[in-house]
């Protein structure tokens, strides 16, 4: 059976290590979210922004999705297994990234730092007229961190961006393993929640 295992910040740990301390730009991103990039000269945008400045080189899109079952492989083991994050998890790593001054931290492919970089915007969507559903992110559910990062680098953003090697996010960060699920266990908990609350 497939583990289901809760990914969550330790606000016990004497460390603190836990969360977010980096962003990357990645081809496929787990969460199988892309980003929008927002730039005067694409040509090819077919969602009208109506109060988004087209002049500036932006990348607007989800790091984390609530409750996203992410397929993951241990290395040791070869397993597969899943994680996902809680709303309260997702919305403490967003303020925790904003708060230990990460907005410059960058990779490429989880591989090479890239700098020129800088997430200008952060928020968690929390009603159904957030302002991401405008950018055509209207399936995307409550609790979601959105980031708007700015591409201070023409290169990055023409080889990148513009080629479409990159179309997503990714994060970079420690967490903690709250519980470990079977499928089956997990489906039944999910009952026991609705019958909790019926």
């Amino acid at each position: 059976m497939t583990k289901i295992v809760e990914l969550i910040i330790d606000e016990e740990n004497e460390e603190n290590k836990d969360g977010v301390f980096a962003i990357s730009l990645v081809e496929e991103p787990a969460i199988q979210s892309d980003f929008i990039a927002l730039s005067k000269q694409e040509k090819k945008i077919e969602i009208e922004f109506a109060t988004q400045n087209k002049d500036k080189q932006l990348l607007m899109g989800a790091v984390l999705i609530p409750n996203k079952q992410i397929l993951r492989i241990d290395k040791e083991s070869g397993e597969d297994y899943y994680v996902y994050f809680s709303q309260d998890t997702i919305r403490k790593a967003s303020e925790l990234f904003m708060m230990n001054n990460y907005q410059h931290n960058h990779t490429l492919h989880h591989k090479s730092e890239l700098n020129n970089l800088t997430v200008v915007e952060s928020w968690i969507k929390d009603n159904p007229l957030d302002k991401s559903v405008k950018y055509g992110f209207e399936n995307i559910p409550d609790g979601t961190w959105f980031v708007s990062v700015k591409v201070n680098d023409k290169s990055i953003w023409d080889e990148f961006v513009k080629t479409g090697k990159v179309k997503g996010f990714s994060i970079e960060g420690y967490f903690t393993d709250k519980m470990e699920l079977s499928e089956e266990e997990a489906t039944l908990e999910k009952i026991k929640n609705i019958i909790r609350k019926g």
